[in-house]
């Protein structure tokens, strides 16, 4: 009996709390937690660098957009004589060269509508860059999960499978007493391929999923090498609703982006407004002609001013166009409103959810399922119950303990969806 007192040494809530609050470390690869795998990914993921450069490309419009007009320099020339005159040839004496320089005056403050409209166009693409890490996040979030995940589930495997070869070693102590028949122990060593096939499985999956998070993080570790650790547990509490509204409403990037879209095309109408005026070109020039009648008049100056006359363009269809796309944007932001409070309800309902069903879990089920399993193997193993009833409580068990860590799983992925949702992490 000293072997049966030590199989049931092995506690299932015992093994299972070593399984949530240890992690696992790899061999000779310290461990990442979520902050370091965040940071990693922030750094080194092609996709939000390469986003990250589109924000710096819009900076530098802004320059262009505040650029003056360059001057014009026109240098001519004139009064070259053609054809002899009094049989004297003389080409060059007339000829006189006139150099211009002109500018185009920009009225109704056209370079700082451009320069507003292009640091509003920062903003925005700032913004959605912010949006985009805030997707790429959460597909991070969730290959983490996934990976704790698979790391749980090849935990509890092995010991599933260690507490069933203790059984297996029981059992053939019986067969050798004669207390067992051999068909018996037949089935009971038949029964180990289920938990094989098990461990096998969770560690594919693990293996998988460590591959998924190593090429969002653009990492070349090797497999082996590369662990990540954290917390698979829940937290049993969860804000009201409307607080996590709010939340959304204040941090949810591609919001900001489309009340940003909306300020930038009302000052878009007001360049075309402003690109509806006449620009004045001022013009001024020097002259030395030595042919001049006036002989005191060799060196002159001129200027002037050229006025275009709006009477057909005066831009009226980019007027209309710009007015007609600050609705366009009123409604696309009504629409993502609308968007955000969408998505942060259907993310609150499936935490909730995954939260009615893992707190029976936790108060009740997994204990149970421990105590049907002991008792059970006990009653077998002094013929107070029937080999099936057995095998039916190591099975039921196993599914309990497993479907603990699949909803555990969903909570989690269910709250970052949530913090999605809203645009930050509210829950960790």
């Amino acid at each position: 009996m000293q072997t049966t007192k030590s199989l049931f040494d092995i506690r299932g809530p015992a093994v299972l709390g070593l399984l949530l609050a240890s992690p696992l470390l790899a061999c000779g690869q310290a461990s990442l937690t979520w902050d370091q795998v965040k940071t990693k990914f922030e750094s080194a993921n092609p996709a939000l660098k390469a986003d990250e450069l589109n924000v710096q490309e819009m900076k530098a419009e802004e320059i262009t957009a505040y650029l003056r007009p360059n001057p014009q320099f026109t240098l001519s020339q004139d009064g070259t004589q053609i054809a002899p005159h009094d049989s004297t040839w003389t080409p060059l004496k007339g000829t006189y060269v006139v150099p211009t320089l002109s500018y185009l005056h920009e009225r109704e403050h056209k370079r700082e509508l451009r320069l507003e409209s292009a640091q509003e166009g920062t903003q925005i693409a700032a913004s959605q860059h912010e949006d985009l890490e805030r997707n790429l996040v959460f597909n991070l979030r969730v290959a983490f999960v996934s990976t704790l995940q698979a790391k749980a589930i090849v935990d509890l495997s092995r010991q599933e499978l260690d507490y069933y070869d203790k059984i297996i070693d029981i059992s053939r102590a019986r067969f050798k007493a004669g207390d067992l028949a051999q068909i018996d122990l037949d089935r009971i060593e038949l029964q180990r391929v289920q938990y094989e096939s098990d461990l096998q499985t969770a560690e594919v999956n693990l293996r998988t999923s460590k591959i998924q998070l190593l090429q969002l993080l653009n990492d070349r570790t090797p497999v082996d090498q590369f662990d990540i650790q954290g917390t698979f547990d829940f937290t049993d509490q969860l804000q009201p609703l409307d607080s996590f509204h709010q939340i959304a409403l204040d941090n949810r990037p591609d919001l900001r982006a489309a009340l940003q879209a909306v300020q930038q095309a009302d000052t878009n109408h007001k360049l075309a407004i402003a690109n509806g005026s006449t620009d004045p070109t001022f013009s001024g020039w020097y002259t030395y002609n030595s042919s001049n009648n006036n002989p005191n008049g060799i060196n002159t100056l001129g200027a002037s001013v050229s006025i275009p006359l709006r009477i057909f363009d005066r831009n009226q269809g980019e007027k209309q166009r710009t007015l007609l796309d600050i609705g366009r944007n009123q409604e696309l932001t009504d629409a993502t409103r609308a968007q955000v409070f969408g998505d942060v309800d259907s993310a609150y309902v499936q935490v909730n959810s995954n939260l009615i069903l893992l707190r029976p879990y936790k108060d009740k089920y997994l204990a149970q399922a421990v105590r049907v399993r002991e008792t059970v193997t006990y009653a077998w193993q002094h013929g107070g119950a029937s080999l099936m009833d057995f095998l039916n409580a190591q099975s039921d068990y196993r599914n309990v303990q497993m479907a603990y860590l699949q909803l555990i799983g969903a909570y989690l992925t269910a709250a970052g969806q949530l913090n999605l949702a809203v645009g930050r992490e509210v829950i960790q």
